[in-house]
């Protein structure tokens, strides 16, 4: 396999690319020739919203790092407010077909719920979020840098979630010499994290790093949820996912060691260290409960979590883990956790307050552990900006 170094392909479609155009919307509208060329700005427009989208009143805000753009087609003067009516922009008008246009810089980290209004009348409502990350070095690919190659696999044969069928992604990097035993990495909601193109974009980190020498060899097992027979191939929401992850227990931890790291061996000749402290699990959200639970029920096997937005909240009565760590005989585990003051607040509790609660628990019982907070939202964004140094602190010797 070492003389097999493939570039890596997306494996699925792109995911968590922002849109384009809005920035360009703004530039264009503060530079006064090309706010006077009708023509060019109504093209841009279309460009950036679609022509039909717009004609049919269906054009909801774009966001772009820190830029929201509006459009409407109206003859009356339209203006965008907030949902307590204060105005967030006057539209300026393009041509004279009744095209409008609004862009502006938005603060980061903020919400806003909006409404299109003409004559007090409104003509579309929504709402958006302003979250911006700049991209590390280390989530560019490189092509001085070598890169792994990634296999994928369909696996409905689980006896532990039977009636599921979900894909697993393989990442096998360029330096993996079957003699050598590499190490282990398992990700949940799999292809997604897998995919070179996507937000998180950790095999493309993974490359960086095992390069650098900032982490060791590391084959990449990233799984799905799983999907139930009965839904649709166009759904993307794994139905069985909550289930999977929320709960409790041994189950997941099983369903990986015994039906998913099998398979993958086999399929791949692959040759991995046994040493526990050599294998990491990692997720987000209720994945980023399930990489804990999963360590927590097997220390002989995973030594090392990376857990961010984690729900340690009362989905599947996950809230109980910070009193756990307290109670129980300390673990030999290494954790990652990663929060922010904007992540969720819901009938199953408060994310940010459940994390913090965890990291107190963990200090307080003495383990090696980092917990970084910030002011992210619920899901990936954050995470994507600190991938790379959080890898490096979990792979650290």
């Amino acid at each position: 396999m070492t003389e097999m170094v493939h570039a890596q392909k997306p494996v699925g479609k792109p995911s968590g690319m922002p849109p384009v155009g809005a920035q360009e919307l703004l530039a264009a509208l503060n530079d006064p020739a090309r706010a006077l060329d009708a023509k060019a700005m109504a093209q841009l427009m279309f460009r950036v919203w679609g022509k039909q989208t717009l004609m049919k009143g269906k054009a909801g805000a774009r966001v772009e790092g820190t830029t929201v753009a509006w459009a409407v087609i109206n003859e009356g003067p339209a203006r965008v407010v907030d949902a307590h009516g204060a105005l967030i922009g006057q539209m300026k008008s393009i041509g004279k077909d009744g095209l409008q246009v609004l862009a502006l810089e938005m603060p980061n980290f903020h919400e806003i719920d909006y409404r299109i209004e003409v004559g007090g009348m409104t003509l579309l409502a929504g709402s958006t979020r302003i979250e911006y990350y700049p991209l590390p070095p280390e989530a560019k690919p490189d092509l001085a840098i070598p890169q792994g190659r990634l296999e994928k696999f369909e696996w409905k044969d689980s006896r532990v979630f039977p009636n599921t069928t979900r894909n697993v992604v393989v990442y096998i990097p360029s330096q993996y010499d079957i003699s050598e035993p590499a190490s282990l990495m398992v990700w949940q909601d799999g292809s997604r994290h897998a995919d070179p193109t996507g937000g998180l974009r950790a095999t493309v980190v993974m490359d960086h790093l095992i390069a650098k020498g900032e982490m060791p060899v590391t084959i990449g097992v990233f799984i799905d949820p799983g999907h139930t027979l009965k839904q649709r191939q166009e759904d993307t929401k794994a139905a069985n996912r909550g289930f999977e992850y929320d709960s409790l227990g041994s189950a997941y931890v099983t369903f990986v060691l015994n039906e998913i790291l099998p398979q993958v061996k086999q399929r791949y000749s692959l040759n991995w260290s046994d040493k526990p402290e050599d294998h990491a699990i990692a997720g987000g959200s209720s994945g980023g409960i399930c990489a804990f639970n999963a360590a927590w029920e097997r220390p002989d096997q995973f030594r090392k979590v990376l857990s961010w937005v984690g729900s340690f909240v009362n989905l599947r009565g996950g809230h109980v883990y910070s009193a756990f760590i307290r109670e129980a005989e300390h673990k030999p585990l290494r954790v990652y956790l990663l929060d922010g003051s904007n992540d969720l607040d819901n009938p199953y509790g408060n994310w940010p307050i459940a994390n913090k609660n965890m990291a107190a628990s963990l200090k307080y019982m003495g383990y090696d552990y980092r917990f970084d907070f910030g002011e992210c939202f619920h899901g990936s964004k954050g995470m994507s900006a600190s991938l790379p140094d959080a890898m490096r602190w979990l792979w650290r010797k």
